[in-house]
This record gives structure tokens, sequence and C-alpha cells, in this order.
């Protein structure tokens, strides 16, 4: 009886790639790369669009690295090569991105200067050492701007070096005041924004000198200013 030798591991998809198949992934590599750099290049796109499509095209490249190169999916137990990877990616795009989303959060809302004005303001510590640190201390004039029906009354506010500025909110929204202009925001007195639920008011120390504008964050409209002297 005559018996047929097969040869060690037939059966089995090869784990190698073709010729072909190197140079198809070499060439996908070069094309992505050569794209994002001429997006870069050129400025064709800016801002967080540039970042979002720097990001995507980095994902593709590693797409083509791991199916061309790294013959993900060519082993001897594929899916679960696959299925290991794709949670492996998982989980590093969620500690990855819960981790940018907390650090621009924590660098909107708590610049290191604003901040420690902010702590020296609202605990009113005027002194240190010696030095006054320009925070407000004592009783000054309190001055109040509602906001009604997306009015804001009054428009312009004249008012002295630590006097208060209430926001009264008597609309049916709430209200998240923010100071500057829109989209360029700035912090007043270690303040980014100031929160304002409807049918309540928030009130704020005016110990910077100088002409100020104001906003809501979510209707730019519905903006005023004041003017702080020393």
């Amino acid at each position: 009886m005559n018996h047929h030798l097969h040869p060690k591991g037939s059966g089995h998809t090869s784990e190698r790639g073709t010729i072909i198949s190197y140079i198809i992934g070499f060439a996908l590599s070069l094309i992505l790369t050569f794209v994002t750099y001429y997006l870069v290049d050129k400025q064709s796109v800016s801002g967080q669009t540039l970042m979002v499509t720097i990001l995507g095209f980095g994902v593709l490249q590693m797409l083509v690295q791991i199916f061309f190169f790294l013959h993900l999916g060519r082993g001897p137990k594929p899916l679960y090569n696959v299925v290991f990877f794709g949670a492996t990616v998982g989980i590093i795009m969620v500690v990855v991105g819960g981790s940018i989303i907390i650090v621009n959060n924590l660098h909107y809302n708590s610049l290191a200067p604003d901040q420690v004005k902010k702590v020296v303001d609202d605990e009113a510590i005027y002194q240190i050492n010696g030095h006054e640190t320009g925070a407000c201390h004592g009783q000054y004039a309190n001055h109040h701007v509602s906001i009604k029906y997306g009015i804001i009354t009054p428009l312009h506010t004249q008012a002295k070096k630590c006097d208060t500025l209430t926001f009264l909110n008597e609309d049916t929204v709430s209200r998240e005041i923010t100071f500057g202009t829109h989209p360029e925001h700035k912090a007043y007195a270690g303040d980014s924004y100031v929160p304002v639920r409807k049918g309540l008011s928030k009130t704020i120390t005016l110990s910077e000198a100088g002409s100020f504008k104001f906003h809501d964050h979510q209707q730019a409209e519905v903006a005023g200013d004041f003017t702080v002297v020393p």
C-alpha cells in the first residue's frame, strides 16, 4: 500500500505574504505618509480638523502595517489573534482618549495663573509676607446685570475696582457667562466662565481694572461689557 507524504504545515494558510503583498503594503504606506505631509505642509486644513485627519491617516497606516507586514489573521488561530488585537486597541483608545479629554478639560478650566488668582480673590488674601496680592478686602458697591428674554440690562456697567458684579438670570434657560468675544475666550480674575442657572444669580469681584466684554457661551449674541476703574 502506497502512502503519500504531505509537507509539514500543508492545509494551513501561509503566515507569510507574497512579494506582491509587500509591494502593495509599501506603496500604501508611502501614499498615506505623503498625503499627511501634504496636508500639513500646504495647510489645506487646520486646527482640530487637521488633528483628526492626521489621526485618521495614522490609523490607516497602522492597519496597512498590520495586515501587509505583520500578517495578522494568517496564523494558525487567526480569529483569536484578531479578537485579542481588537480588544487591546480598544483599551488603548479608551485610555488615551479619556486622558486627552481630562487634560483638555483641566487646561481649559484650571490654568495655573488664573487658578492662583481665583484662590487669592476667593479667600481675600490681600497680603502675603507684607506684599499686597491685589485681592480685594472690605465692603464695596454692588452692580447688577440682569438677563431676561436673551437681553442684557444694562449693556454696559461702570464700576470701581473691588466692586462686585452680580449676574441675575431671569430667563428659563441656564447661562454660561464667558469673558471676551466669541470664540476667543479669556479669563477674568481667575474665572474662565461663570455658570448662572435659571432663576438664580452669581456674583464676582471686580479685582482687575480695565474694559472687559462678556457673553453667553451657548448664545453669543447675548453679550455686554463692563469697565473697572482703579
